[in-house]
């Protein structure tokens, strides 16, 4: 585990998405793996930029969302679909039918998350995972608790995940109660990822999923375990990690040979 401590979430970004446009330089049908949510937006932006400005091309990538409201069509304003077309496949030059997003309308989300997985696993594999993590550690929609071999499920979201997620939508009876979303054994298969945390909100979540205990009440401390996991930070949500400074000096020379590999 490699963590990148930046002094803003904008310097933060721009270094991860250097690291993914590597991957795609090197690899030109690299597989991603996609997060929704305001953390990844900046460096989705930077990306978008970098296609925009020919250094880098999405034209054989292919990608498969974490997770997705159940029960939310992909037009709906707050569906996972919606966001990412809004916020990344829309401004790139990726083939909307490489882009996958779970299916919020399956009638049987056994067999919904069962083709997931194979089509996932057809494909090769997940080059690289893009996470966010909330406040509670939580990583995709596996809140605490979550098993750390579950597998692509359906889920039930907390009661404060659901007081979190009611400000997007016009009343809190529309905000769903389920989620279609990748297990923690589902998103540790991928072969390299990269997590994203910014905000002081976080410094908990992240002290936690760095230097805490391996635990199912903090998915993200599953990460610890992987083989290629890079965190980047700003400056606040890496204000509690105790080991900050040694984190720093070793990733960041760490950073410098991956870029230049």
């Amino acid at each position: 585990m490699e963590i990148i401590i930046c002094k803003t979430k904008e310097e933060a970004s721009r270094k991860a998405a250097d690291l993914v446009a590597a991957l795609i330089k090197a690899k030109p049908k690299a597989v991603l793996g996609l997060a929704t949510g305001s953390t990844p937006v900046p460096m989705y932006q930077y990306l978008a930029k970098d296609c925009a400005a020919g250094k880098i091309s999405f034209k054989q990538v292919k990608s498969w969302n974490l997770d997705e409201y159940y029960g939310l069509a992909p037009t709906h304003d707050q569906s996972y679909r919606y966001f990412m077309d809004k916020n990344l496949f829309d401004h790139i030059d990726i083939a909307k039918k490489n882009t996958h997003v779970l299916n919020g309308l399956a009638k049987d989300w056994k067999k919904e998350v069962a083709a997931y997985e194979a089509a996932i696993k057809k494909a090769g594999g997940i080059d690289l995972q893009v996470l966010g993590i909330g406040s509670d550690g939580h990583i995709a929609f596996n809140e605490p608790g979550s098993s750390l071999t579950s597998r692509t499920r359906i889920v039930s979201l907390t009661p404060q995940t659901i007081k979190d997620n009611a400000r997007f939508f016009k009343k809190a009876a529309d905000v769903p109660k389920q989620a279609l979303s990748m297990g923690v054994g589902s998103i540790m298969e991928a072969r390299r990822i990269v997590l994203l945390a910014f905000g002081a909100n976080k410094a908990d979540a992240v002290k936690g999923a760095v230097e805490g205990g391996v635990s199912q009440f903090c998915t993200a401390s599953a990460l610890q375990m992987h083989q290629d996991c890079w965190f980047f930070c700003d400056a606040a949500a890496a204000a509690k990690l105790k080991l900050r400074k040694y984190y720093a000096w070793r990733a960041e020379e760490a950073l410098k040979a991956e870029m230049g590999a």
